[in-house]
């Protein structure tokens, strides 16, 4: 039985009309920038996260870029952030002139470790920005403890939802960013992303450069840039706002019976190593990676077996050409290289059922069966 990595079509199936219909409602507006549709969103989303405000933006990257320029980042400045994450994490800072300095990450969460960021802060530090890894929040306080003084990004594209001490991804920090591309947990019909913060003087910089600076009447009070959420993207996800948590739960569920059905097989802890969710934190399994052993073949065997699987993510940051001029070496961050070397999404989306979860463990237990 095939199984998919991501299945979004299904829990879209059960809002379609209510999505189609606040479709056609902005369609008929003839208001296409901003405006109700969009305050309407970002209050309900910023009361889901326990933040004063909520701006919708353009893209998750856009929500970086945004915050950086809001803390005012730029030439000569540096970002304490994770080697191990998606390129946008520490791209954003290199756009503005500034330099990311990357820190290794723990082995077991693949979160930034905050003992790193202690030692990497220096007196050209500006923020220090934390990736909340495939639905898992990193430990903010331990990682402000480790910066003090200094602003903290979360990066929560992919934990919207999850919790850490009973606070929420993305209220954490001075700023939250998410990403609502499509496979996230409250996903877009294409790109969009949010910033969240409780910082009044934030908020309203965000505001503004969101504009191109624009403080009304084209009289541009700094540089800034075009961020803005479509309304239409707005009100087709105030429509599912609602219901993430009930699709987080099922994910939940799921990875609950991975577990079982990995240890069941005596693959856990021997052949593959399964999530944490450390104690007083809430994971939303964004995605479900384990770490694997010939991670490639068995990747290969998956794949011919028409069960989804991915790798998030294959090289780590400080090693892509792209960023070369940083001037890091392998073995910079033994920790993040070789999660990269080792892990594996598994199927994990809203309505993957049990009998799915279960041909994903048998085809792993199927490989992991015919090797010495």
């Amino acid at each position: 039985m095939p199984v998919p990595l991501f299945d979004l079509k299904r829990k879209n199936d059960e809002i379609q009309e209510a999505v189609e219909n606040a479709a056609i409602r902005v369609l008929r507006s003839g208001k296409y920038i901003l405006g109700e549709e969009l305050e309407k969103f970002e209050k309900a989303s910023a009361e889901s996260v326990g933040a004063k405000h909520a701006l919708g933006v353009s893209s998750g990257t856009d929500a970086l870029l945004l915050a950086l320029m809001a803390l005012g980042v730029g030439p000569g400045d540096e970002v304490v952030t994770t080697p191990f994450t998606f390129a946008s994490s520490c791209t954003t800072a290199v756009r503005l002139g500034a330099r990311p300095v990357f820190c290794d990450i723990d082995p077991a969460t693949f979160n930034i470790s905050p003992g790193a960021v202690s030692k990497a802060v220096t007196k050209a530090t500006k923020a220090v920005l934390p990736v909340h890894l495939f639905g898992l929040c990193a430990d903010v306080k331990a990682v402000a403890a480790a910066a003090p003084g200094l602003p903290v990004i979360e990066d929560a594209a992919q934990a919207q939802g999850a919790t850490a001490a009973g606070k929420a991804a993305g209220s954490m920090g001075a700023i939250g960013c998410f990403s609502f591309y499509p496979t996230k947990n409250l996903g877009a019909y294409g790109d969009s992303g949010m910033v969240t913060t409780s910082d009044e003087g934030l908020s309203a910089r965000m505001k503004l450069i969101r504009v191109h600076g624009d403080s009304g009447g084209y009289v541009y009070e700094r540089i800034g840039a075009n961020f803005r959420m479509d309304p239409l993207q707005a009100a087709m996800m105030a429509v599912k706002l609602p219901l993430m948590q009930k699709w987080i739960e099922t994910k939940r569920k799921a990875a609950t019976l991975y577990r079982k059905l990995f240890e069941e097989a005596g693959l856990a802890g021997r052949e593959i190593v399964l999530p944490t969710e450390p104690k007083g934190y809430t994971h939303t399994y964004a995605l479900y990676v384990i770490r694997a052993k010939n991670r490639d073949m068995l990747k290969a065997h998956l794949a011919k077996n028409g069960i989804g699987c991915n790798v998030y993510y294959p090289v780590p940051m400080h090693l892509e050409p792209a960023l070369k001029h940083l001037g890091y070496r392998e073995g910079a961050f033994p920790e993040a290289e070789k999660a990269c070397k080792e892990v594996l999404a598994v199927p994990m989306f809203a309505g993957i059922t049990d009998a799915e979860v279960a041909e994903v463990v048998s085809c792993v237990k199927g490989f992991y069966g015919k090797r010495p």
